[in-house]
């Protein structure tokens, strides 16, 4: 599994015109599942996504969670994260999961954040989505279980 993060001051996804998720300061992750990921990989990259410290405390050092901030989460799914890019010009998706399987693990994570986090926003999975995001820092890390 693949989490994308980036710091926000704010971040919305649109589908067909309209905005189905929005977020003030907090995260906007881009998660890419892969082939074997499971609910083990799941419920660790959802613990490690609520503590990992990318904000700024009082002496301006990264060492706050988007929990300790009460931030908001924005969760996309993004199986182009899933890609296997080591060689051509052309990426190969042989290594992402099956979009049904995906898509069930994709909708536990959003409910799990939901039951350990009180501000969180999802995208529709599949769904052409559009993402704005006014990234802060720029503070961008990709994470992997």
């Amino acid at each position: 599994m693949k989490a994308l993060i980036q710091r926000v001051s704010s971040a919305s996804v649109v589908v067909d015109g309209d905005t189905v998720g929005a977020i003030n300061q907090g995260l906007l992750v881009f998660i890419g599942v892969e082939k074997n990921d499971s609910l083990i990989e799941a419920d660790k990259m959802i613990n490690r996504l609520l503590s990992y410290r990318v904000f700024a405390d009082s002496q301006d050092k990264m060492n706050l969670s988007v929990s300790d901030v009460a931030g908001g989460v924005l969760l996309i799914s993004q199986f182009t994260l899933a890609a296997d890019t080591k060689s051509g010009t052309r990426p190969g998706f042989s290594t992402a999961k099956p979009p049904m399987e995906a898509e069930r693990l994709y909708d536990y994570m959003v409910e799990s954040f939901k039951s350990k986090h009180t501000d969180i926003a999802s995208g529709i999975f599949g769904a052409d989505m559009q993402v704005s995001l006014v990234n802060d820092g720029p503070v961008t890390f990709l994470l992997t279980c």
